[in-house]
């Protein structure tokens, strides 16, 4: 199945995203803004969520919150 973002485009490994809303991080006080670009992203098992370095620190993102850049 693939992973797409919000708008419905494939994504891939490498691909770099954009976020489309303010996200709070879990177990953090951290928010990371609309706008952040997050390179290099890495798909996971799940078409719903994908691995970036965001705010200094890998997390998993759910592409329902991401655009193609």
């Amino acid at each position: 199945m693939d992973t797409k973002d919000s708008n419905g485009n494939v994504l891939i490994d490498g691909d770099s995203v954009t976020l489309i809303k303010d996200l709070k991080v879990k177990s953090s006080s951290q928010t990371l803004k609309r706008g952040t670009l997050v390179k290099n992203i890495r798909l996971t098992n799940s078409p719903a969520e994908v691995e970036g370095r965001a705010g200094g620190s890998m997390m998993v993102l759910r592409t329902e919150f991401l655009k193609k850049a």
